[in-house]
């Protein structure tokens, strides 16, 4: 972590024997509480901000969330994995150059148009608006931790959020606290 110009060093062990083993991102502002709640409650001299998860691959963390999701009354979507990605690329091609999101990402932007962005249906009401009424945006949600003793469950809390407004994952809404909870327990 770099906290004073917000960026994050993400190990990327895919691209790791093409001479990219890892990549810097910016310290998102979703990111960035969670993330700074955490590191104030990490042990003197502890290497990972989250140690729990660097414990974990992405394959063993896909069936507690899949059954989180199940339990939570949502419908799994298909390849969970890139779905996120892919939500993540569009959501930040919306916002930031496409070259800028790809080196965030990890990807090109040949891999990013063939697997990620997506059209929205937000896109489609966008392009359907009267030009004076594009420039309108909606506020987030504001989050309330439940537990502020643990950095997991409040990055957990915001995952729930981001999910819960996700429409591209093919999953059908449920309150964020609820996911939260059950991600809680499942996942961490």
């Amino acid at each position: 972590m770099d906290w004073e110009r917000r960026r994050l060093r993400v190990p990327s062990p895919k691209t790791e024997r093409y001479g990219h083993g890892q990549r810097i991102i910016p310290l998102f502002p979703e990111l960035a509480e969670p993330l700074s709640e955490a590191f104030e409650r990490a042990r003197e001299g502890e290497a990972f901000i989250l140690p729990k998860l660097s414990r974990v691959s992405s394959a063993a963390l896909r069936k507690p969330i899949e059954a989180a999701i199940r339990r939570a009354g949502l419908r799994l979507w298909p390849r969970m994995w890139q779905n996120l990605r892919s939500s993540r690329q569009t959501d930040l091609e919306q916002r930031f150059p496409s070259h800028v999101v790809c080196a965030w990402l990890g990807n090109t932007r040949q891999i990013a148009q063939r697997h990620y962005l997506q059209v929205l249906d937000s896109d489609f009401e966008r392009a359907a608006q009267n030009p004076a009424q594009q420039g309108a945006e909606t506020s987030g949600s504001t989050l309330h931790k439940q537990d502020p003793q643990n950095p997991e469950s409040v990055l957990v809390q915001h995952l729930a959020a981001w999910l819960s407004k996700c429409t591209n994952l093919q999953a059908t809404p449920v309150g964020s606290a609820r996911l939260q909870g059950i991600l809680r327990t499942t996942v961490l």
